[in-house]
Order: C-alpha cells, then sequence, then structure tokens
C-alpha cells in the first residue's frame, strides 16, 4: 500500500448542482492503515471509485456536525454492512456523533431488523465504535493530534494531523484564518486546506433563493481566503499543498486559473487544485 491521500470530494457546502464537485470528504492510506475522513454525499461512490472495498475501512474521523462533513456516514455503513462488513470501525467525532448514529438505526430499523432476520446479517449497532474526539489518540502506528480550529458556530470543530514514522498530514478542517494553523502543519508533507474566493461567495450569495444575510455572515467568517491558504502553507514549510472545500464549486466565473493565481501569491511550491478523485502521493 502506497501512502497517498484522496480527496473523494472537494466542494464546500452541502448543495450539488450540474457541474459541481461532490461534498467533503478524504481517505488516508498511512502506515499500512486506509482512514476514512469525513463522509459527505458521495462518499461511498467516492471509496470504491478509488479501488478500496468498502470493507477495508480501518477508521474514521470525523471534523465536525456540518451535514456536508457527516451526512453519508450512516448509508456508508448500510452500504458496508450489506456488502459483507461484519467487524467493527472506530468512528471518532465531535459529542454529538453518537445521536446520529441512534437516529440513523432508528430511521432503517424496519430495514436494519428485517436483513438481520431474512438474510442472516450481522448486528448493525456494532459496526461504529463512536469516540469522542480528543488532543491526542494513537491508532496502532499512526498518531492522531488535533486543534480546535475557528468555524463559528460551531465550536467541536478539528484540523487535524496524523503522523506515522517520519510522515506527516494535516488536515485544516472547516475553519476561518489562525495564525495557528502554521505552526499545527509545520513540517507536514502535505497539507489540505480549505478554501474561498471572496468574490465568487459574493456572486453564491446573491444568487441564493433560500437564505438570506446570514449565509454570506457564515461563509465570510468561517473560511479562509485562498490567498491566506497560500501564506499558511509558506510558514508552516510544507512539502506539498491541496485545496479543498472551496467555495465557490463549479461557478463558470471562477475558473481553476482564479483558484491559482490566489494561493500563488505566497505560495511557490507543489501545489493540487482539489478535484474529486484526485490522489496525492505522499
Amino acid at each position: 500500500m502506497t501512502d497517498s491521500l484522496a480527496l473523494l470530494g472537494v466542494k464546500g457546502g452541502p448543495a450539488i448542482r450540474p457541474g459541481s464537485n461532490m461534498p467533503t470528504s478524504m481517505l488516508l492510506q498511512l502506515a499500512g492503515k486506509t482512514i476514512l475522513i469525513d463522509a459527505g454525499l458521495g462518499v461511498t461512490r467516492g471509496i470504491c471509485d478509488q479501488g478500496i472495498a468498502l470493507t477495508q475501512i480501518d477508521l474514521i474521523v470525523i471534523t465536525h456536525l456540518h451535514s456536508d462533513h457527516y451526512l453519508e456516514l450512516g448509508p456508508y455503513f448500510h452500504t458496508a454492512w450489506t456488502a459483507g462488513l461484519n467487524r467493527t470501525i472506530p468512528v471518532i467525532g465531535p459529542n454529538g456523533l453518537d445521536a446520529y448514529w441512534r437516529g440513523f438505526q432508528d430511521s432503517m430499523a424496519f430495514d436494519i431488523n428485517l436483513r438481520i432476520r431474512d438474510e442472516g446479517r450481522c448486528d448493525f449497532d456494532s459496526l461504529a465504535d463512536i469516540q469522542i474526539i480528543a488532543d491526542t489518540m494513537t491508532i496502532d502506528d499512526i498518531t492522531l493530534r488535533t486543534m480546535r480550529n475557528l468555524h463559528p458556530p460551531i465550536t467541536d470543530t478539528f484540523a487535524l494531523r496524523f503522523e506515522a514514522g517520519d510522515k506527516a498530514v494535516v488536515l485544516s478542517g472547516d475553519t476561518a484564518y489562525m495564525d495557528e494553523m502554521a505552526t499545527f502543519a509545520k513540517g507536514a508533507d502535505l497539507l489540505v486546506h480549505e478554501a474561498m474566493l471572496r468574490d465568487g461567495v459574493e456572486a453564491l450569495c446573491a444568487r441564493m433563493t433560500n437564505g438570506d444575510e446570514r449565509l454570506r455572515t457564515h461563509i465570510l467568517r468561517s473560511h479562509t481566503d485562498a490567498v491566506d491558504v497560500g501564506r499558511i502553507a509558506r510558514d508552516a514549510g510544507v512539502r506539498q499543498l491541496a485545496l479543498n472545500h472551496m467555495v465557490p464549486d463549479g461557478d463558470p466565473d471562477f475558473t481553476d486559473q482564479h483558484w491559482t493565481d490566489a494561493v500563488l501569491q505566497h505560495w511557490d511550491g507543489p501545489f493540487h487544485l482539489g478535484k474529486d478523485g484526485m490522489r496525492i502521493t505522499l
């Protein structure tokens, strides 16, 4: 297994439209483990498109409880269950994720109970071991370090740093600009950071049909300008930089060149403009 990170979905926000990417999820292969980070819409198909069986996931980490980061967690487990999953997968996430897990099972109780009785499937509830995220956690040869980031109004929201041997991968999670992110990402082999284009946010909000000024306020105070992402990567001295959770997404007025121009104002190292299915070797 080659150490790598796949961007399964790189769109910011839960909505999809013709021409858009899918919401956020990533697949990290490190130190012989296959780790799913976030589970936005489309994650189950995205895992399969990487040539990974749904039953091969060793760990799941959810960064925060916005729907575009955990909407498909339950459906992933159900689909993996019907594909043969018969062991427990640790699921690390913020307080409240256990309520989602119970609620999903309640909503699917007829089908789950029927398949256990009619098809001989194993117990469903035991497939996920929901654990509260901590500052430092150890998974075999991997150390997971977390940092609370800035994504108001949510407070249980985290950046992640995975370390194994001499390799380190940092995922910003959804966050406004933080000076501390450069320290947290110091020397990482790869930094995957969320990003927005401010002009694109204005265009997005101007077209919104079922939101008001609060949506604009949320986006601008809770996310990081692409220009600042380049600055963070430079100050952290990372080896590679990739963008995900991009806002806007699928707007023809904001092209790949707009994103690249913004990031390269401060960053001149290896750069990956996130696309669904992109796989980055560490």
